[in-house]
């Protein structure tokens, strides 16, 4: 599978951007897709994931609440809804995509497939 990340871009301390990331190859619902980032100087981090129906879906400590997660299975396409910027939020998102990950969102090994990252700045 191939994807390809966009949305990315400069904001300011509590605006909104929303990321999406569209898949192509193999049927989109067999993955559980998700994104991860890497701020500057920082090792990369997982920021949510969804599992292949919308039912179940994970994000980190630092993004609850703020970022909402969401898939369209017809459009291959997974989005990142992020509100309440902030600039510790400042990194190159990458989207990824897993055909033999458990829906469940609870195992812990690196996702197989990784995009290109789009870059997201928040501004103080």
């Amino acid at each position: 599978v191939q994807l390809q990340a966009s949305g990315g871009g400069l904001v300011q301390a509590g605006d909104s951007l929303r990321l999406s990331c569209a898949a192509s190859g193999r049927t989109f619902i067999t993955y559980v897709v998700g994104w991860f980032r890497q701020a500057p100087g920082k090792e990369r981090e997982f920021v949510s994931a969804i599992s292949r129906s919308a039912g179940n879906t994970d994000y980190a400590d630092s993004v609850k609440g703020r970022f909402t997660i969401s898939r369209d299975n017809a459009k291959s396409t997974v989005y990142l809804q992020m509100n309440n910027l902030k600039p510790e939020d400042t990194a190159v998102y990458y989207c990824v995509a897993d055909p033999y990950r458990s829906s469940r969102l609870d195992d812990r090994r690196p996702f197989l497939y990784w995009g290109q990252g789009t870059l997201v700045t928040v501004s103080s």
